[in-house]
């Protein structure tokens, strides 16, 4: 099976769209400090740089390309000298084209330096938080634009806990299962494009939704539906991991389909097996009961390595063993 993908992982950012972005999901609030073109300037790199040896004139090994931290340190240091040598070492910093230079711990730039990154286009910000917490909080929201991801066309519906991502042909009900989930308690994260990301070396995936779509869906024959203006707040998931994958298939009566579930199957998504149920569906069949069995039983699986396969066919072999008479037996 392969999945039907689009899209392609973004290579870099703009510091515009950082600054404008990084606050909505991460708790950090930058305060901006100067009016330069943020879009000019991009982000390439997941890693910060805390610039002191720049400072300090050494600069053969200056990660310049990456977010510059000025905390504490930094800003003592510059703070040490007179305007004349502050100035110039400051110049060490803001003749490379770095992407954005970001204050900690409310730490303030001396005017004459502040005018000095105006005039060289390097956007300065500040923060409240320290050096590290500031570092931990941006550093994942860049982990996350860098991460590796793909767009794939299908429905993903947090079922009972577990994040169920609803694949298959175009026509075969996506959407309408997906909403007959949602009308059922569940909550859906994204439905036609989901966007799934792996983060770092991480072997766990996560969905969200298309920002342009966001949690409306197209049902055939209907239109149009919000499902946050229709089904209320709990009806929507804003982010969940993707730990199985429902294809959606058309019957087939020459097939032999999966009736124990011993045999189980697994799918690959950037990277990473997920579990993969294969349903093929008709005409009366409960699509979205079934869709939360699938959702149940990995939970068990996962909580308590039971498979409810294995558990029959073990009673099944317990029962022929005790029916079994000794002439069977020798």
């Amino acid at each position: 099976m392969n999945l039907d993908q689009k899209g392609m992982k973004k290579r870099s950012i703009t510091v515009a769209y950082f600054f404008e972005n990084i606050g909505r999901n991460h708790d950090i609030k930058l305060r901006r400090l100067n009016r330069v073109d943020e879009q000019k300037r991009r982000i390439t790199e997941r890693e910060l740089h805390r610039p002191g040896l720049a400072l300090a004139g050494f600069t053969n090994l200056f990660t310049y390309k990456r977010v510059q931290i000025l905390g504490n340190t930094e800003t003592r240091f510059l703070n040490s000298f007179g305007e004349t040598e502050r100035r110039k070492a400051f110049e060490h910093l803001v003749r490379f084209k770095v992407p954005c230079i970001i204050l900690t711990s409310t730490n303030k730039l001396n005017p004459e330096l502040l005018d000095m990154a105006t005039e060289a286009g390097v956007p300065v910000y500040a923060t409240r938080h320290s050096s590290t917490k500031a570092m931990y909080l941006i550093t994942d929201f860049l982990d996350d634009q860098f991460s590796l991801h793909q767009q794939y066309h299908g429905s993903m519906v947090d079922v009972c806990g577990v994040g169920v991502l609803l694949t298959g042909k175009s026509g075969l009900g996506k959407s309408e299962i997906a909403l007959d989930l949602i009308e059922r308690g569940h909550g859906l994260v994204a439905d036609d494009v989901v966007v799934i990301r792996r983060k770092g070396e991480s072997l766990l995936l996560n969905a969200r939704r298309n920002d342009i779509i966001d949690h409306f869906m197209e049902i055939r024959g209907l239109g149009v539906v919000d499902v946050k203006a229709n089904f209320g707040i709990r009806a929507i998931r804003d982010i969940k991991d993707v730990q199985v994958v429902v294809e959606l298939l058309e019957w087939n009566r020459e097939t032999d389909y999966e009736r124990l579930g011993l045999d189980m199957k697994a799918i690959k998504i950037l990277g990473v097996d997920v579990p993969l149920v294969q349903l093929p569906i008709f005409p009366g069949k409960n699509i979205a009961v079934i869709i939360e069995v699938v959702a149940l039983n990995f939970l068990l699986k996962h909580y308590s390595n039971y498979v409810a396969a294995e558990a029959l066919t073990e009673r099944i072999r317990t029962i022929i063993d005790k029916e079994k008479t000794p002439d069977d037996a020798s």
